[in-house]
């Protein structure tokens, strides 16, 4: 049976896994995040590529054991008029973000990287990969001052990429939602699991 490695720290992508019923450990990558020259789209790929390779390499340093192992890596971003949000420095810089988001609508990006590492006869390490992106299209309804520094004031937005959790407190501030809910939640995992599908019956 092939073990899947999660190489990401997230909960939220933890729990999204786990309900679709697969059976995974998690390996954190440290892999850089610095990035600025792609849009975000392409940003989310990049990023998504490099958690998981790093991973992949850990497990090669450590000996690989296993006959086939699955890496995934994720990293999502928000986006609006092509602006990239990431996680908010300070309370002031997710109420900039918050205030940026109110009454309008943004994008939400999420890059999966799959990396499958296979030992041949002969030993060596066979590695084959695949990378994606799903967008996600989010409105919000217009938000007072006072309702952003109340949500400020939960702690919750601070280490969420364009500084709110669709899965927590910040649900009530959404209009509407075009196309996976669970993207905006850190893991398209419908399209990850369509995407294993198609990737094992080709083989």
């Amino acid at each position: 049976m092939e073990k899947i490695i999660l190489a990401s720290s997230s909960p939220r992508r933890r729990e999204l896994m786990a309900q679709a019923g697969f059976a995974f450990e998690v390996l954190v990558s440290e892999a850089d995040e610095t990035i600025e020259t792609e849009t975000p789209g392409e940003m989310v790929e990049v990023l998504s590529e490099r958690k998981a390779a790093a991973v992949a390499e850990e497990i090669k340093r450590q000996g690989f054991a296993e006959e086939s192992v699955l890496l995934v890596g994720a990293d999502t971003m928000v986006a609006i008029d092509g602006k990239k949000l990431g996680k908010p420095k300070d309370e002031k810089g997710a109420e900039e973000m918050l205030e940026e988001l109110s009454g309008r609508t943004h994008q939400v990006y999420t890059g999966v990287t799959l990396i499958r590492l296979r030992k041949a006869e002969n030993g060596s390490i066979l590695q084959e990969s695949r990378t994606f992106s799903e967008g996600t299209d989010v409105s919000f309804y217009p938000l007072t001052k006072e309702e952003i520094r109340s949500y400020i004031a939960t702690g919750e937005p601070m280490d969420k990429a364009g500084a709110y959790g669709i899965q927590g407190k910040a649900a009530v501030f959404v209009k509407e939602i075009k196309g996976d809910y669970n993207n905006v939640v850190g893991l398209p995992i419908a399209r990850l699991y369509q995407e294993l599908k198609n990737w094992s019956g080709a083989k």
